[in-house]
C-alpha cells in the first residue's frame, strides 16, 4: 500500500510540473486555485525564420511573370525594328530587241504655214464664201470685192489696146511703102504694147476682187463682214483672215546645254527622229523628222531651239498646244532587255537619255 501511494504521489507531481510549464491553472485540495504563468520567450531571428504569407508569394509570382512577359515583348519589338524589310524579287526573261537612244523634252506645236489674207485692191466686200474655223483648200473662194469699177477699167484698157493694134498695122503698111519714117512705126508699136499691158493690169485687178485661199489649212475668225470697205496694200490693218496649215505641223522643243555633246555625236545620222506625244496619251504618238536645230545656245535658259516636222492628217495636234517630245538620236541593234510588268521599264541611262 505504501508503495502504491508513493507512485500516485509522483504521478501527480509530474502532472503538476507539466501544467506549470504550460501555464495551466492548478487546484489545491481546499478548493482554491493557483494560476501559474510561464515567462514567454521573445522569438528571435536566430531561433527561427519569420513565415511569409501566401498572398505575398502569389503577388510575387504574378509580378515576376509580368516582368518576364514584358521583357520578351521588348525583345521581339527590337528584333522587328532591326530586321530589314522583305523586298520582293521579280524574275523576268531577257530578250533581244532594237531600242532607241533618246531624250525626253517638253515642246509646243506650231503651224506649218501661217497666211494673213489681205485685200490687194480697194472696194466693198459683197460676199463671204466660207465659215469661220472651216478647213479650206488652196484656191477656195473666200471673199468677193465689188468688181464693177475694175471691170469698167478693164474694158477701157482692152478698147485702147484694140485701137493701138489697128494703128500699128496701118503704120506697118505705110512703112512698107516707105511713106512714113521708121520712128513713126516704132511709136505705134510701143503704144500697142503699152495698151496690152494696161489691159493685163486691169485683168489682174479683176482677179484680185475674188480673194482665194493661198494654202491648204484651217480658217480662223474673220475680221471683216459683208459691206465693209477694204483698202488694198495698206499693211497689217488690211488683214481679212488668218489661215494656218496644220498638216504637217511643227513640233518646237529645246535641248539642254548639257546634252549638246550627245546630240552632236548623232546629229545628221539616219536614225535621228522626233516623236510627238499628246499630254494625256489619248492620241497615238507621231513620228516625224528633225527639221531645224539652232546654232547658238540661248543665254538666259542655257538651251538650244529645235524643231521637228510631224505628220498631222487628222488635225489632232493644234498650234500652241503643249506636247511631250522624244528626241530619238539613234537605234541600238539587238540590245538585251528585261521587261517588267510596270510602267518603268528603262534599263540604262546615258545623261538624260534612256534605253527602254
Amino acid at each position: 500500500m505504501g508503495a502504491q501511494n508513493t507512485t500516485a504521489r509522483e504521478e501527480r507531481e509530474l502532472e503538476r510540473t507539466a501544467k506549470t510549464k504550460m501555464g495551466a491553472r492548478l487546484e489545491s485540495g481546499n478548493g482554491a486555485a493557483t494560476e501559474i504563468h510561464e515567462r514567454r520567450r521573445v522569438k528571435t531571428t536566430g531561433d527561427k525564420k519569420q513565415r511569409i504569407p501566401r498572398w505575398g508569394i502569389f503577388l510575387f509570382v504574378i509580378l515576376a511573370a509580368f516582368a518576364v512577359a514584358r521583357t520578351l515583348q521588348r525583345g521581339v519589338e527590337t528584333a522587328k525594328t532591326t530586321q530589314p524589310p522583305i523586298r520582293p524579287v521579280l524574275v523576268a526573261k531577257v530578250i533581244s530587241k532594237d531600242v532607241p537612244l533618246y531624250l525626253d523634252e517638253i515642246g509646243t506645236c506650231a503651224a506649218y504655214e501661217t497666211v494673213q489674207v489681205q485685200a490687194q485692191v480697194s472696194g466693198q466686200i459683197i460676199a463671204r464664201h466660207f465659215q469661220d474655223g472651216a478647213d479650206v483648200k488652196k484656191g477656195d473662194l473666200l471673199f468677193t470685192i465689188d468688181p464693177r469699177p475694175y471691170q469698167a477699167a478693164l474694158e477701157q484698157a482692152q478698147a485702147q489696146a484694140t485701137l493701138d493694134q489697128i494703128t500699128m498695122k496701118r503704120q506697118q503698111e505705110l512703112r512698107a511703102r516707105n511713106v512714113i519714117s521708121p520712128q513713126d512705126l516704132d511709136t505705134a508699136q510701143a503704144n500697142a504694147h503699152k495698151s496690152e499691158a494696161a489691159a493685163a493690169a486691169a485683168q489682174v485687178n479683176i482677179d484680185f476682187c475674188y480673194i482665194k485661199s493661198p494654202i491648204n489649212g484651217r480658217a480662223g475668225l474673220r475680221l471683216v463682214d459683208v459691206g465693209n470697205i477694204v483698202s488694198g496694200n495698206t499693211g497689217s490693218g488690211a488683214v481679212l483672215l488668218t489661215i494656218q496649215g496644220l498638216d504637217p505641223i511643227y513640233t518646237d522643243f529645246t535641248v539642254a546645254e548639257t546634252d549638246l555633246a550627245l546630240v552632236r555625236k548623232y546629229l545628221g545620222g539616219p536614225n535621228v527622229k522626233v516623236q510627238t506625244y499628246s499630254p494625256d496619251d489619248k492620241i497615238p504618238p507621231r513620228l516625224g523628222d528633225l527639221y531645224f536645230i539652232d546654232t547658238a545656245v540661248q543665254p538666259g535658259s542655257g538651251t538650244v531651239k529645235a524643231r521637228g516636222v510631224t505628220p498631222n492628217p487628222d488635225h489632232a495636234f493644234w498650234p500652241s498646244e503643249f506636247v511631250r517630245v522624244r528626241f530619238i538620236l539613234d537605234t541600238i541593234k539587238e540590245a538585251r532587255l528585261v521587261r517588267f510588268h510596270h510602267k518603268l521599264s528603262r534599263l540604262a541611262k546615258v545623261g538624260r537619255s534612256y534605253l527602254c
